[in-house]
Order: structure tokens, then C-alpha cells, then sequence
């Protein structure tokens, strides 16, 4: 089943919603900021988008900018850093089987749906 990460006060997130929404698939909401994913979630996320975990961290965010940027952060420390602070965690993320994508566009959806 297709799942989406999704934060409804992202317009892009919303826009991924709606995509999924006119796809006439069965899909799954994943509200990621009130069910945070676990650590290892998070890592079995990043391992099936096939990005580095720094490729999935919202880098605007102030928690960000306050609290990590400039620091030398092992993989498994931004990991960390996104299930304690999941703002800082891109979105939408959408998964379909065993391909995902960070819908950034949200367009990018429409390749694994």
C-alpha cells in the first residue's frame, strides 16, 4: 500500500495529498509529526529513498539553524536529531512498495504511483 508522510500545514505536503487523492489508489496518511517515525524507521526510510540522512533534513528550520548547523553530525546523529525534532524532517515523503520519493516537487510522486 502506498503511504504518504504528510504535514497538513506544508502546502507542498498538501499538494502530495491531493495527488495521491486524484490517483484513485488506496494509500495511507502518515501524520509523522504526531506518530514520529523511530530511529530505525527513519534509517529504513532514508536507506529506500537512497539519499544520505542530511539529504532528508529540513535545513531552513530554526531548530535547525539553532541547534546543528555548522556541527560535525555522524549519520546516526541526524537521525536522531529528526525523530527528536520531526520538523526537521522533508516532506512529503511518499513510499510505494519498495521505491520512495521526497515529493519536492510534488509531481515526483507521479514516478512510483
Amino acid at each position: 500500500m502506498i503511504k504518504i508522510y504528510h504535514n497538513n500545514r506544508c502546502s507542498k505536503s498538501r499538494c502530495g495529498l491531493e495527488i495521491l487523492e486524484k490517483s484513485d489508489k488506496e494509500f495511507e496518511v502518515v501524520k509523522y509529526l504526531e506518530n514520529v517515525p523511530t530511529h530505525n524507521e527513519l534509517k529504513d526510510l532514508i536507506a529506500l529513498l537512497g539519499i544520505k540522512p542530511i539529504e532528508l533534513v529540513r535545513k531552513n528550520e530554526a531548530i535547525w539553524k539553532e541547534s546543528f548547523k555548522g556541527k560535525e553530525l555522524s549519520d546516526d546523529e541526524i537521525i536522531t536529531a529528526m525523530t527528536e525534532n520531526p520538523k526537521l524532517i522533508e516532506r512529503p515523503i511518499v513510499i510505494n512498495g519498495k521505491k520512495a520519493v521526497i515529493g519536492r516537487p510534488p509531481e515526483k510522486i507521479l514516478d512510483i504511483i
